[in-house]
């Protein structure tokens, strides 16, 4: 959804882009009928701006900016067996908000690491957004960050429409983390909606959230940075409270008893903090961070802890 969401935008702003889209049925759905019959199908493409590619690897070759919407969890697999010299002269942008879970690495870290990527080609498009109100075309702040400010201010003209704000950055860590740090308290929160607590244990939950984000992304990348500014607290905010979001969603589901397994069958999509709080517990053990959030939806999601008990616990922790 997310993906089909940026191509909407992208539309705006250039005459064609190349689209590579796993799932061969989608490719057909969108040649025929202009709109991706597995989400957001509401979203009508001229299709004749359009090049779709069943393979990754011509869809590379023939671009010179390279956007990737996979989730995290498939990021290796889907990339595995490409050579390093195929993204030689590309510039990278990531709009993925999770943690590469093989390498327990950010997006921008695995691209470096694993394809000589240099953060000068390197960006990332982050929130607060959610794909179902960009279809709807509900006015919506992104921020783009690079440390190559050209490269920043470059992206951004891409993405900028008229319900699209956009923002740069020069905080690629800061804004990764972060990203990957809302989606396991938006867990949290859906895990303590299903449990009964309100409106007000939901508000001191997410201020601690901040915090706790706070702690993480100085210990990780201690640069100067505003953490109030929306790209931190904006994501955070809209994650944790949305009807859109599919974290808080899952986390509603396990609240309620479900297991991970069926929780994943019923939602259809990827719930990235799954995948994320493992790969935060374990880069955590580096830093020894204060964060008590992400240890109970871990115990929870991958200690069988009950999850009534342990939020119990974590009320006690939290201020």
């Amino acid at each position: 959804s997310w993906g089909t969401a940026i191509v909407k935008i992208l539309l705006n702003n250039t005459s064609k882009i190349n689209w590579w889209i796993r799932e061969p049925e989608i490719r057909e759905n969108l040649k025929l009928f202009g709109h991706n019959s597995g989400y957001l199908s509401s979203v009508q493409f001229d299709i004749s701006k359009i090049n779709l590619f069943e393979n990754i690897e011509e869809a590379i070759e023939a671009s010179d900016i390279l956007i990737f919407v996979v989730p995290s969890a498939f990021l290796h697999k889907t990339l595995n067996g490409i050579p390093s010299e195929k993204f030689n002269g590309k510039k990278i942008v990531s709009a993925i908000k999770g943690i590469v879970p093989e390498h327990n690495d950010i997006v921008a870290d695995y691209f470096n690491t694993t394809y000589n990527i240099s953060y000068e080609d390197f960006a990332v498009v982050s929130g607060p957004s959610h794909a179902e109100e960009i279809a709807l075309e509900k006015l919506t702040y992104l921020t783009v960050a690079s440390q190559n400010t050209e490269l920043a201010n470059n992206i951004a003209t891409y993405f900028k429409c008229r319900y699209v704000m956009v923002s740069v950055s020069e905080d690629i860590f800061g804004t990764e983390y972060s990203a990957v740090l809302k989606n396991v308290v938006a867990i949290a929160n859906g895990i303590c909606i299903s449990l009964g607590y309100g409106d007000n244990f939901q508000a001191a939950l997410i201020a601690n959230a901040l915090q706790e984000i706070k702690r993480f992304v100085y210990a990780v990348h201690p640069i100067k940075r505003d953490i109030i500014d929306s790209v931190y607290l904006g994501d955070l905010m809209v994650t944790a409270y949305s009807q859109f979001s599919r974290n808080r969603m899952f986390g509603t589901m396990i609240g309620k008893g479900y297991s991970v397994q069926f929780a994943q069958m019923e939602m259809k999509m990827i719930a990235e903090g799954y995948y994320a709080v493992k790969c935060i517990w374990e880069i955590n053990k580096n830093y020894h961070v204060n964060m008590p959030i992400t240890e109970a939806v871990y115990n929870i999601l991958y200690q069988n802890h009950q999850a009534a008990s342990e939020i119990k616990i974590l009320t006690e922790r939290i201020s």
